[in-house]
């Protein structure tokens, strides 16, 4: 099934246990997205985790000894094809949609393609990216949304 060309093995693992319904329609958005963004996907791997299971992470490959919701690895060796791992605190994103008064489950969406956009050359670093990285987000949890109903 994975050597289908047209369907790059997306993959959801979870190191605890999560409530997220319809995945295989975030799945298929995540693809949809890499289509979009013009940049081809070879396999993804999401990691669902505890905030000391990232900060062990953050701590270990970047040296950050801070909490944090999202960390995206580009295992690419090919540049035209993307591999990659993305690792999303569990703990951080149920925090971060109580303080931003979204629900669990659109905050989860809204960090997963934010990995995903990461890995098609969208940055963060600057308000200008924050603002670009923004709209894209918002661009792809209406497109989720949309195909949900």
């Amino acid at each position: 099934m994975h050597n289908n060309k047209s369907t790059p093995p997306i993959q959801f693992h979870f190191l605890l246990p999560v409530s997220f319904t319809q995945r295989t329609l975030a799945k298929e958005v995540i693809r949809d997205l890499f289509k979009k963004e013009k940049t081809k996907l070879e396999q993804l791997q999401y990691i669902f985790c505890s905030d000391e299971y990232l900060l062990e992470i953050n701590k270990q490959h970047l040296q950050h000894n801070y909490y944090t919701d999202i960390i995206t690895f580009d295992l690419s060796n090919n540049p035209k094809a993307v591999i990659g791992e993305i690792y999303i605190s569990v703990d951080r994103v149920k925090d971060n949609a109580q303080n931003y008064e979204v629900s669990f489950k659109q905050e989860l969406l809204r960090v997963i393609f934010h990995g995903a956009l990461h890995l098609c050359g969208y940055k963060d670093k600057t308000q200008k990216d924050q603002v670009l990285m923004r709209k894209a987000e918002d661009k792809y949890l209406h497109y989720y949304l949309s195909k949900a109903k």
